[in-house]
């Protein structure tokens, strides 16, 4: 894992907060989110959201870095795996992870959040993928998470 997050989370959320604050447009906030997190760190090498569109798939939602799969289903991957458990998904070694997508070969490491609106319905996941091994801790993802959760707490 790096030896540093260079991540201020706490102004990371704050920021996002400000810009998105009295929107509940979901896709909207999408792109500010995955925006925002991806400028925050280096090791955020491809930040985005994968939507939910029919029952058990996901389609891609907005997202920064190089191209992303388009479609992925539940059935498959890590962001499937999310949206399947609806758990965070924390993967230091991608190659080791059953089923994995390679959407981009140089990824090495993987971090993917389920994202819940205020229903506490599933609409999406967050994936943030890096080109490191073992790049994200739990700290990483415990941060990343509650930040989702402030923001997308307004989307019904």
């Amino acid at each position: 894992m790096s030896e540093v997050a260079a991540v201020d989370y706490a102004a990371l959320g704050k920021a996002i907060a400000a810009l998105t604050e009295g929107e509940t447009d979901a896709v909207a906030l999408m792109a500010t989110v995955a925006c925002e997190v991806h400028h925050s760190d280096d090791r955020f090498d491809w930040t985005g959201f994968y939507r939910v569109v029919a029952p058990e798939l996901l389609k891609i939602g907005p997202y920064q870095g190089g191209h992303g799969c388009l479609v992925i289903p539940f059935s498959r991957g890590v962001c499937g795996a999310a949206a399947r458990t609806g758990e965070t998904q924390l993967v230091a070694d991608v190659d080791a992870f059953p089923g994995h997508i390679a959407c981009a070969s140089s990824t090495q490491s993987e971090l993917v959040l389920p994202v819940f609106d205020g229903n506490d319905q599933l609409i999406a996941v967050f994936d943030i993928d890096s080109n490191q091994p073992d790049a994200f801790s739990q700290k990483d993802a415990d941060a990343l998470q509650n930040i989702l959760k402030t923001t997308f707490s307004g989307v019904k």
